[in-house]
């Protein structure tokens, strides 16, 4: 492989001529051409000008390559089908570090993210330092592993490549407009700065060279959208019986199910949200070399990466109550949804207004050094060595990664949401002249009626160092280009994981301190209305849903916390995870490559394998629970203790990789190419983790919730892939192809799961509904007087059979003393929430946790064809180009399966298309640029014991590009990012199951460059 990069490298640099997208383009072809296998290349339009401001969006051009996207840029590629975890990047062919926690950006669940991922974050680097990028989708012998769905090589520049003596170089900066930020409450700044620059010397003699690159990138923005937590699947009978608390007998269904065994799907909430935020870029890099010999060069060089995101997330949302007064199904007959529901509440609950402070820094760093000896015509050696560090920290002002702030204001006397649309449309009814309840009674939402409930911290952070030393020796066997390689590679790597949480308990659950943010914390929350800056999504807002409240959460928490815990109310760890694997790495290899003629035909035949041993220790530090304890209707807090305890475990295995890329020319200018590989891809780090943890159940046993427990398995083997490639190239004039392919990758080894149900720790069940346990006397006597068991009735049953010291017809007096037209009064309720926590006892039985544990259990076929064509038309300077891949397999999901069986399935998995308006000439270079991709499944398990899926709907993105070269020295540039404000929403089992949608922005960049 470092042969064929020196190569390419030089086709890269030495050979740049001519400028613009058009030249840049024909690199891409004679890469493409030129390559043994089935490679693709982007290659940049000038020295310090790549052909967007980041790498994934040029990476998406490239037939069998996707992107997905955060606050609208491009972060991680799927190549084929394969996610960011199955490929591996590199940098000028050495393996690069990753880490990656996805904090910012995401949904509710991104506040909890943890980084197990082997997946590089493209967002992290400018494209302006880099030359070239390939992608090789075929597996090479010379080529490290890791990589099943594809191989993707970053190259940057070297300063002895340079044509001329002397200083070169490029300075480059923009204005950059995101159109977002006009929907900003804060005062941000509208236009933010881009600036880089490439500075490069050599010697006459080519002797010593020294090249410098820097770059500068800030990005302010809001965005807004609506998320669900939840999404309940239940049998329709389990769902009509009211003893399961969805409905009581007075509830009216419409468009109910016919079949009783019909799936259906209930929403635990849903929730609008309002997000400003920053992105700070800082890339540098450096390169010396020196050539003593015209035989001897020694490369030195240096890249530092440094990407800071925040996030400030306001959200609007209601959390049901149950059981609900109005339902209407939507008539599906393989997951029926209920797409409205209505509760009318005995008392008053409330509504949801959660603060958030997101941020996260992410840092690369990489050293390294290069020997190469030409010990004569025809034997080149070259050793290289290099470490490299990336992580990902906690960077929120409180120096974690999310702090959260729960507020809530107890006015909502009934709610209802319709889930028919785009995203749900919220109507609520308040009340806020409750005696005894705190709100101001003026009959308006407003800052008087907010009480705070829970605050919560985060703090995730992910950290890789890779160690790698590799030697090659290359003899060319004759002036054809037929040549033999050989090599060796070790290979360490560390990486550790880290997350820890915190709960502590503010005005509670039920709000019991209603003013508290007023008069502790006076002037962080404002009041306006978040549905008012939809642009795409209908809200319908009216009447009090043109509330919200939104404030700096970490100002919240640092004003209410200090004042709680002085009240006794002390901030208690509720997670605590410290994971590390180490893997160790040996390879040889050994290539041939032939070329000459076949039946007076050129034709290049490589043919070699690798083999790698590989050797993994997994290493977690434990926090050992010491209780579940059961705070409010649906809410469960684990509590570990201070006692912590390491466990470790180990596995190996070995791996024999052969491959073979034949090509000939079947006419003149026709390609045709023939390839077998077999690729590895090693498992997520986070099913190599030994921990052992507990979930929360996410309603009372009794009722239908469901303790779940996961552990790791160290002894996992590598995904193995046996891939085929044919494929058909038609260079039929200068700048111009077409090209046809068809792949086949067979994979052995997917990680499954494997399920058992035990205990954990000992843990006890406080809400079990067993009989002699508190909430099992409970459940009886709810059901002895007929009352609806729902969360919040069997909760206040349980707590006051524990105030009345086990004294069952005490307790249920006092229930049914606060008893309303049948349903309990909601304010009685949320006095009691805010009262009592239930903590397990020895009368209560053990957990049965439902534990899952990662196993090589599964195997697939993947198979697809790839079309891509180019074509420019004569000499008017325009051109147009575009590409179509199609993706199948059998490693799909069903979304009608019961939601108690595993389901195994590859994400990712989606057809994509791009195409290309070109014009180059005269100076003048413009892109008017389309790339989609189809809908895919992002997660096959989100929910727990649901085992709800995560599709991403179909997305489809239109870029201009356009640059001028006012003279030879100087260009100026306009780009237009997203100009049809395209919109992201991912669902569930059915469409209508929204999980989070966000409304995107145009960005506009205007810059300039001076080459010198």
């Amino acid at each position: 492989m470092a042969q064929a990069q020196d190569a390419a490298v030089q086709n890269a640099e030495a050979d740049i001529i001519v400028t613009g997208v058009r030249a840049s383009l024909d690199r891409a072809i004679d890469i493409k051409r030129n390559s043994s296998g089935v490679v693709d290349a982007i290659s940049a339009e000038d020295i310090g000008k790549f052909p967007d401001t980041n790498l994934a969006e040029s990476l998406q051009r490239i037939t069998g390559v996707s992107i997905d996207r955060v606050n609208g840029e491009g972060s991680q590629v799927t190549v084929r089908g394969f996610g960011g975890g199955f490929n591996l990047v590199t940098l000028n062919g050495r393996a690069l570090p990753s880490a990656n926690v996805t904090t910012v950006g995401g949904d509710s669940n991104a506040d909890y993210s943890s980084g197990t991922s082997r997946s590089f974050d493209f967002g992290n680097l400018a494209s302006e330092g880099v030359s070239t990028l390939e992608v090789y989708k075929t597996g090479r012998a010379a080529i490290p592993s890791g990589g099943i769905g594809a191989s993707i090589n970053v190259i940057t520049r070297k300063p002895l490549d340079a044509r001329e003596a002397g200083f070169s170089g490029t300075i480059g900066v923009k204005a950059l407009y995101d159109t977002s930020v006009e929907k900003s409450l804060s005062d941000p700044a509208k236009i933010t700065p881009e600036a880089s620059g490439l500075l490069s010397w050599r010697d006459e003699n080519e002797v010593f060279g020294v090249s410098i690159f820097g770059s500068y990138q800030k990005r302010n923005f809001s965005t807004r959208g609506a998320t669900v937590n939840g999404w309940n699947i239940r049998r329709y009978s389990q769902f009509a019986d009211p003893a399961n608390g969805f409905v009581n007998d007075s509830t009216q269904i419409s468009n109910a199910p016919t079949d009783p065994n019909t799936l259906v799907s209930v929403p635990n909430d849903s929730s609008y949200f309002y997000s400003q935020g920053s992105r700070e870029r800082i890339n540098g890099s450096a390169v010396v070399q020196f050539r003593p010999t015209e035989t001897l060069t020694f490369t030195a060089d240096a890249l530092f990466a440094q990407n800071k995101q925040s996030e400030q997330r306001a959200s609007q949302g209601n959390w049901f109550n149950r059981p609900f007064a109005q339902v209407e199904f939507d008539g599906n007959p393989v997951i029926a949804t209920t797409t409205f529901l209505q509760e009318n509440i005995a008392g008053v609950k409330d509504a949801a207004f959660e603060q958030a402070y997101r941020g996260v820094r992410n840092r690369l760093q990489d050293y390294g050094l290069n020997a190469k000896w030409e010990i004569n015509d025809r034997v080149t050696l070259s050793i290289d060595g290099h470490t490299g560090l990336a992580q990902s920290s906690p960077n929120n002002p409180n120096g974690v990664s999310s702090t959260l702030v729960g507020l809530g204001a107890p006015v909502v006397a009934s709610q209802s949401a319709d889930f028919s649309g785009v995203i749900p449309v919220q109507s609520i009814v308040i009340n806020d002249a409750v005696p005894g309840r705190g709100p101001n009674g003026n009959g308006q939402l407003d800052l008087g009626d907010l009480g705070s409930q829970m605050g919560r911290t985060v703090s995730s952070s992910q950290r890789q160092r890779l160690n790698e030393i590799r030697a090659d020796l290359g003899w060319e066997l004759d002036d054809l280009g037929s040549r033999f390689d050989v090599g060796g590679n070790y290979r360490t790597s560390k990486m550790r994981q880290a997350r820890t949480q915190t709960q502590q308990t503010l005005g509670d659950w039920g709000i019991g301190n209603v003013g508290d943010i007023e008069s502790q914390a006076p002037g962080v929350l404002q009041t306006y209305c978040l549905v008012c800056k939809f642009d795409n999504f209908d809200a319908k807002g009216q009447g009090a849903t043109l509330v919200a409240f939104q404030g700096n959460a970490v100002d919240l928490y640092n004003a209410l916390s200090p004042y709680y815990a002085a009240l006794g109310n002390a901030v208690g760890v509720t997670n605590r995870e410290d994971n590390r694997v180490k893997e160790d790495i040996w390879s040889a290899y050994g290539q041939l490559t032939w070329k000459g003629e076949l039946a007076g035909r050129n034709a290049t035949l490589v043919v070699g394998a690798r083999y790698e041993r590989t050797k993994v220790k997994s290493t977690s530090l434990i926090a050992i629970p010491n209780g579940i304890t059961w705070t409010a209707d649906n809410d469960f807090v684990v509590s570990v203790s201070d006692q912590v305890e390491p466990i470790s475990d180990s596995g190996s295995y070995n791996n024999f990789l052969p491959a073979m890329d034949f090509q000939i020319e079947l006419a003149k200018n026709f390609i045709g190419r023939f390839s077998f590989s077999k690729t590895i891809a090693r498992p997520d780090y986070g099913n190599l983790f030994v921990a052992t943890s507990v979930g929360t159940p996410p309603r009372p046993i009794a009722l239908g919730g469901v303790a779940s427990g996961s552990t790791g398995n160290a002894r996992l083997a590598p995904l193995i892939s046996d891939n085929l490639d044919l494929s058909f190239e038609w260079y039929y004039k200068p700048s111009s192809y077409i090209s046809a392919g068809v792949f086949e990758k067979r994979v052995q080894n997917f990680v499954g799961t494997g399920q058992t149900t035990r205990n954990l720790f000992g843990l006890r069940d406080a809400s079990s509904g067993a009989a002699g346990s508190r909430s099992g006397t409970a459940l009886a006597e709810l059901q002895r007087l007929r009352y609806d068991p729902t969360d919040v009735n069997l909760f206040t049953m349980t707590a006051l059979l524990q105030e009345a010291g086990g004294n069952i017809q005490a307790a249920s007096q006092q229930f049914q003393a606060n008893v309303v037209n049948g349903a309990l009064d909601q304010d009685f309720a949320d006095q009691i929430l805010r009262r009592v926590d239930l903590v397990a006892d020895a009368n209560d039985p053990l957990y049965d946790f439902e534990v899952t544990q990662p196993i090589n259990n599964r195997q697939g076929k993947i198979w697809g064809f790839e079309l891509a064509a180019q074509h420019f038309f004569g000499n008017t300077g325009f051109g147009v180009s575009a590409a179509y891949t199609l993706v199948r397999g059998d490693v799909g999901i069903d979304v009608g399966a019961d939601p108690s069986e595993d389901q195994f399935a590859l994400v990712g998995l989606s057809d994509t298309a791009n195409a290309t308006l070109i014009y180059d000439k005269n100076g003048l270079s413009a892109r008017l640029a389309y790339n989609w991709r189809d809908k895919f499944l992002q997660s096959a398990n989100r929910g727990g014991g649901d085992r709800n899926p995560v599709f991403v709907r179909p997305f489809g993105q239109l870029d201009l590009n356009i640059s001028w070269d006012v003279s030879e020295q100087f260009a100026v540039s306009f780009e237009a990012i997203n100009l049809t404000e395209s919109d992201i929403r991912t669902y569930g089992r059915d469409k209508s199951n929204l999980w989070y949608a966000q409304e995107l922005d145009r960005r506009f960049l205007l810059g300039g460059r001076f080459r010198f």
